[in-house]
């Protein structure tokens, strides 16, 4: 059974996918308010398919909106998106320690030091094979073209 709060997050990614989506949130964390035909301007979309985006991000709780009049302003609700960014340190905290790791790995090794060869041994790409056999070449992976056309 799917939480309460999984479904919340569910739709607050839902929300933030779309590039249009973002970019309307990002309009309106510079402002206080906008109307929706202010908010929709700077987009080459219709005026409805603005709405439709702002709908989901309204169902997401990341936009509310007042009428006034005839007129809608939106507003940024950042309230789920401080619950995804919670979520999400979670696993910041995983790939941070997996990357020190890492590099606390790769600054090890690199401080080892290196073996010489020893001057006597043949070098990997020199060796014989173990058969002392010579090597055939691999085989064709296709047949010869044939005609394009039929006659």
């Amino acid at each position: 059974m799917v939480k309460h709060e999984d479904a919340t997050l569910n739709r607050t990614f839902a929300a933030l996918a779309d590039p249009t989506r973002r970019a309307l949130l990002a309009r309106l964390a510079q402002h206080d308010a906008l109307s929706v035909s202010a908010l929709a301007q700077p987009f080459d979309m219709s005026l409805p398919a603005v709405m439709k985006h702002l709908d989901v991000l309204a169902e997401a709780g990341l936009v509310t909106r007042a009428k006034t009049g005839r007129t809608v302003a939106c507003r940024l609700a950042a309230g789920p998106m401080e619950d995804a960014m919670q979520w999400l340190a979670h696993y910041q905290r995983f790939w941070s320690d997996a990357l020190d790791r890492l590099a606390a790995f790769v600054e090890e090794d690199a401080c080892r030091p290196n073996p010489q060869p020893d001057p006597d041994q043949p070098t990997p790409s020199l060796r014989a094979s173990p058969s002392g056999a010579a090597s055939t070449p691999p085989p064709r992976r296709s047949t010869p073209r044939g005609r394009n056309r039929r006659n």
